[in-house]
């Protein structure tokens, strides 16, 4: 019993003495990962002043702080590691690193997926921060390229949030990409009406309409012949932005539907024509050769 005494008090005499040892390497590897914000942070405001004063793209301005910001916690904490495990080297945990990277790689795949497709979205840059863009069912502005995410601000006010990799693997449609923006705009008129001074006074009032612009300038086609009309397709151009493209609209509608009154032009409703025949003396049964007398 005395012999199982000693045994069991040798044990903890050891256990508190490699506790001893070890406690002052944890404590110090916990003040480092407590630098280590203070660093990260401080890095994220220097990188983002450099980037701001050297980098116009909005996108490389986001990468530049989101890398030095992150790398800066993944060497404090390699640090970290180092000092509280002293048997522990920086090759061993490369090492460890590589030898788990299969099964980190399959528990976050979609992570890790969504981390690439968001660089490769701030490098390529297929739209930028402000862009209004469509992908899919979803149309709005891009607010912010997350680590995962990109953010978009719909027209409506409301916040959506796309994996990146869905983004960079879908057809984005980027309606800011350019400086103008094409509006198509289909108008009806009477078959009596002077197809000529139509399209004349088309052609005139769009140009005096605020927000459309003379350079491409508007063009006045014929498209067609519809039920009840006949159809102009008015095409001018604006600035890209969705909230000018809608005001302008509503100004040519306005100002062609005042034009057209005033040239006594009328905008048609659709026309459908009834034919009421008399069953008695019209079948559609009769043979084809009722007028002939039987011999």
């Amino acid at each position: 019993m005395t012999q199982l005494t000693e045994t069991i008090l040798e044990s903890v005499r050891e256990l508190i003495g490699s506790g001893v040892k070890v406690f002052p390497a944890l404590i110090t590897a916990l003040i480092i990962i407590l630098i280590t914000r203070y660093v990260a942070k401080f890095a994220y405001k220097v990188s983002k002043k450099v980037a701001d004063k050297t980098l116009r793209s909005k996108s490389l301005q986001l990468l530049l702080t989101k890398t030095s910001y992150i790398s800066a916690w993944v060497v404090g904490v390699l640090f970290a590691c180092v000092i509280a495990f002293p048997g522990l080297r920086l090759g061993d945990i490369i090492a460890t690193l590589g030898l788990s990277s299969v099964a980190i790689g399959f528990a976050f795949q979609d992570i890790f997926k969504n981390f690439l497709a968001g660089i490769l979205l701030l490098l390529q840059e297929p739209f930028r921060i402000h862009d209004q863009i469509i992908v899919g069912e979803y149309e709005g502005t891009v607010e912010h390229i997350d680590i995962r995410t990109t953010k978009i601000r719909t027209y409506q006010g409301e916040q959506v949030l796309l994996p990146n990799s869905t983004v960079f693997t879908s057809a984005v449609q980027v309606r800011t990409a350019f400086e103008h923006r094409r509006t198509d705009l289909a108008v009806g008129v009477d078959y009596n009406t002077p197809l000529s001074q139509a399209s004349e006074i088309l052609e005139n009032l769009v140009l005096r309409v605020d927000g459309v612009l003379t350079s491409p300038a508007p063009e006045i086609d014929l498209v067609g012949f519809g039920d009840s009309s006949i159809d102009f397709l008015v095409r001018y151009w604006t600035v890209p932005q969705q909230k000018e493209v809608r005001r302008v609209k509503t100004r040519v509608i306005l100002a062609i539907k005042k034009a057209f009154d005033d040239a006594d032009i009328n905008i048609p409703y659709p026309i459908r024509t009834l034919y009421f025949y008399n069953q008695d003396s019209y079948d559609d049964y009769l043979p084809a050769a009722s007028g002939v007398q039987d011999n």
